[in-house]
């Protein structure tokens, strides 16, 4: 095998990978800007410029918002300080009314002040005490030094686009097993919008605002059951009545839609408990990534083993290839259909529960034009549109290149107009270099 074929293969199953890790390159530095440190991390910069301050003996006040990351900043001070021989006379964290009436209420036990330790955005409001009180005059006053970062980098943004992107890869997921076996699927979006509603809306009839866990679950799984016939449905027009699934599944998103609409009669659905937003916007305490993210994770690594190690992937990719002979070597390709449109109903009607836990409603508006992201996910994860080829892990690197791509153009200030039309060259970019791969680009007809 010669150095340009290894190429061609290398490219042809990690090309996407690179772009992605290219992309990531890109925006890293263009969003390179000065930034002030916060928390922990803002306390350890003013820590180790202290030296050169020489805070040893000196009484020092600390002040903060009423902020986690500036309750962690004050915490970090009030245990390292002393160790530096400072003496931490006071911290105060609340608005600028609030620190202003406490320092002027401590303004006896103040005397001797030498230093005020703030975070940056608090340094205009302690020069303007200084100002108006004498004991603060003579204190110098410090902050966390500015650095240059970024912003695409900081773990707050990324695991906001693995966030973003959560719903639209788990739905990639089925989508990704019905264009392999050379279908298509166009009610995805308008199923997001059913499941929602329907969890909403049974969510309200079982309790409201006052709902169990118990019934929230239950309402959740008879979304995503109502979903599932749905996707029977089509795949029984697809395979029984012999409709084309471009067809069916555009005919199913009218319906799907419709329902919405009607159900929540063309307004959205508040009544959910504030626990409901567990699974959309909670995350793990340690690392803090968000459950919709592990949950994500889990599904496409479950996905990836029946994609590559059971009996069904492989009939999947049988079907695609050529389904009259995947027939004739006894695969029930009917039934292979009806399981992957089921898969793919599910996951959008999983898709709008976790909308509505992220947005803690019910709307028939939601998942608008879900249906061409999933498509563009998995197309640019390098499935083929022509059926018989294609990863799962292709269209997570496909849905992170996606948002990634978004992302980046909101940090950059791209205006959301531009967005589309660079989203829209990026899907035909992806299809040309499927038809570039198999060799039908520049194919003549005879």
């Amino acid at each position: 095998m010669n150095l340009g074929t290894s190429m061609r293969r290398l490219f042809r199953h990690y090309g996407m990978l690179v772009v992605l890790l290219l992309l990531c390159v890109l925006f890293s530095i263009l969003t390179i800007t000065e930034q002030d440190p916060v928390g922990a991390d803002a306390a350890e910069s003013l820590l180790h410029s202290l030296p050169t301050m020489s805070p040893a003996g000196s009484a020092v006040l600390i002040v903060g918002r009423p902020t986690a990351d500036d309750s962690a900043f004050v915490a970090t001070l009030i245990r390292e300080l002393p160790g530096r021989g400072a003496t931490v006379v006071a911290a105060i964290t609340g608005d600028p009314t609030s620190i202003r009436e406490r320092v002027l209420r401590l303004a006896d036990s103040l005397s001797g002040l030498g230093f005020v330790v703030a975070p940056r955005q608090l340094v205009p409001l302690v020069q303007l005490l200084q100002q108006d009180t004498p004991v603060l005059a003579g204190a110098t006053v410090i902050a966390p030094q500015q650095r240059r970062a970024s912003t695409f980098l900081l773990p707050d943004n990324l695991r906001n686009v693995a966030n973003q992107i959560a719903v639209i890869a788990i739905i990639a997921i089925g989508m990704t097993m019905i264009i392999i076996t050379g279908g298509i699927d166009l009610s995805v979006g308008s199923l997001v919008a059913l499941s929602a509603v329907v969890a909403a809306w049974l969510i309200g009839h079982l309790g409201g605002v006052s709902a169990t866990t118990g019934a929230m679950l239950w309402a959740c799984l008879g979304a995503i059951l109502l979903c599932a016939v749905v996707g029977v449905f089509s795949s029984a027009m697809i395979t029984s009545f012999r409709v084309p699934p471009f067809i069916a599944t555009l005919a199913m998103m009218q319906v799907a839609a419709g329902l919405a609409y009607i159900i929540a009669e063309g307004k959205p659905i508040y009544q959910i408990p504030d626990s409901f937003v567990w699974l959309g916007r909670g995350a793990e305490p340690l690392l803090k990534i968000p459950h919709a993210v592990i949950l994500m994770v889990i599904l496409y690594v479950v996905a990836h083993l029946v994609m590559s190690r059971s009996t069904l992937g492989r009939y999947i990719y049988a079907v695609g290839g050529n389904s009259e002979a995947a027939r004739l070597a006894g695969i029930g390709v009917r039934k292979v259909q009806y399981i992957v449109y089921t898969i793919c109903a599910m996951l959008a009607g999983l898709g709008g529960v976790l909308m509505a836990s992220q947005l803690k409603s019910g709307a028939p508006t939601y998942g608008l034009s879900y249906e061409l992201h999933v498509i563009a996910a998995v197309v640019v994860g390098g499935t083929s549109l022509s059926g018989g080829e294609g990863r799962i892990l292709g269209t997570l690197i496909g849905a992170l290149v996606i948002g990634v791509i978004q992302n980046g153009m909101n940090l950059t200030n791209v205006e959301s107009y531009t967005q589309k039309v660079v989203l829209g060259l990026v899907i035909l970019a992806a299809v040309l270099l499927d038809q570039l791969k198999h060799g039908r680009l520049f194919r003549r007809v005879g």
